[in-house]
């Protein structure tokens, strides 16, 4: 049985990372490639190390361990901040990691102590977006308490936004973080070597010229895998947006109508789906599901095809027009976004396979 799989385009990804780090270096940032989306595949690192990236990012400590056995050498950094639970391996296998709680910072003190390392640390604030983050009126007494610790060096802040809440990066909400650095560094007579203001939604502001200068670091994912910003879901100037491309097999195709027949209840994930009524149509089921995809995440490469919806093991696909075309057995090709993508990489039912000229 032929397995549904990504085709990975290591070149493409290695394109896209030089294209977004040339920019990002034009201001002076540095740029850390995230490979969370991924689950830290080791051939997607190493084509996002080709392109220029200084580091590499990931939010799980499985994912940092399976690249460093990998053989890739590099600076790694945690997204995710650490579990008190798991100090002792972050601070074994990470180099730097995000931080929000004192607790765990006094974890990692402890840890770092005990195996004679200094762990560095940058401290997450929240300016709004409501994820992690020590919010900023926080931000003096929590490091008055932080430089106290052994072990553990204080040598970066950044902040996360665009996520949960959709915050956009801006001018001034990147400024409150430079003025947060410099009272920082003004109370505490440290330096910090990172102001890490952004993710792949603040790319037009880089481009508008706009960002504040200490800004100096970005943790990119989405916009090298998949050649997007991340505000409004653009296309990026001089990258692919085809890095990633699913291919999965026909499993059966029917003419039928395209309303369900008979009285109608939610459906085995609770919704309710309404359906529009287009008299009869040519379905084809194909071998993924909700298993292994966001089924809302993926379009097919033939824009004649449209998708209806799908259940845990089935894609189900309109391919009236073209009828005649698709037999069954046939493989069928999808681009994906970032949901789809994340999801498709953590399957085990889908097979990865990485193309390279």
């Amino acid at each position: 049985m032929k397995k549904p799989y990504l085709g990975i385009d290591l070149d493409k990804i290695e394109h896209n990372a030089r294209s977004i780090v040339g920019l990002c270096n034009e201001s002076g940032i540095e740029v850390t490639g995230v490979t969370k989306a991924t689950c830290g595949h080791p051939e997607v690192a190493k084509a996002m190390l080709r392109g220029g990236v200084a580091a590499i990012a990931d939010s799980r400590l499985e994912n940092i361990q399976r690249l460093k056995s990998a053989g890739i050498d590099t600076t790694f950094m945690l997204l995710r901040v650490p579990a008190l639970s798991a100090v002792d391996e972050v601070v074994e296998f990470v180099d730097l990691s995000l931080n929000s709680e004192l607790a765990v910072l006094e974890g990692l003190s402890t840890a770092a102590v005990r195996t004679g390392k200094v762990h560095d640390v940058m401290l997450m604030v929240d300016l709004g977006d409501l994820r992690e983050g020590i919010w900023p009126d926080d931000v003096i007494p929590f490091v008055r308490e932080a430089v106290k610790l052994e072990g553990v060096r204080i040598n970066g802040i950044g902040t996360n936004l665009a996520c949960f809440s959709g915050v956009v990066p801006s001018e001034e909400n990147m400024k409150q973080l430079v003025e947060l650095a410099n009272e920082i560094e003004h109370s505490f007579a440290i330096t910090l070597e990172w102001i890490s203001g952004i993710n792949s939604s603040g790319l037009e502001l880089i481009a508008s010229g706009k960002m504040p200068q200490r800004v100096n670091h970005a943790r990119i994912g989405e916009a090298i895998l998949l050649g997007r910003e991340t505000i409004q879901r653009k296309s990026w100037p001089d990258t692919f947006q085809d890095a990633f491309v699913l291919h999965a097999e026909v499993l059966e195709i029917k003419k039928k109508p395209s309303l369900p027949v008979g009285e109608r209840s939610e459906d085995a994930f609770g919704r309710l789906t309404e359906f529009e009524n287009r008299g009869n149509v040519l379905r084809a089921l194909i071998n993924v599901g909700r298993e292994d995809i966001d089924i809302h995440g993926v379009t097919p490469l033939d824009s004649r095809i449209k998708v209806l919806g799908g259940s845990s093991d089935y894609l189900v696909l309109d391919v009236t027009a073209v009828e005649g075309h698709i037999p069954v057995g046939d493989e069928l090709t999808f681009t994906l976004n970032y949901s789809a993508l994340l999801a498709a990489m953590t399957s085990a039912y889908v097979s990865k396979h990485c193309l390279k000229a």
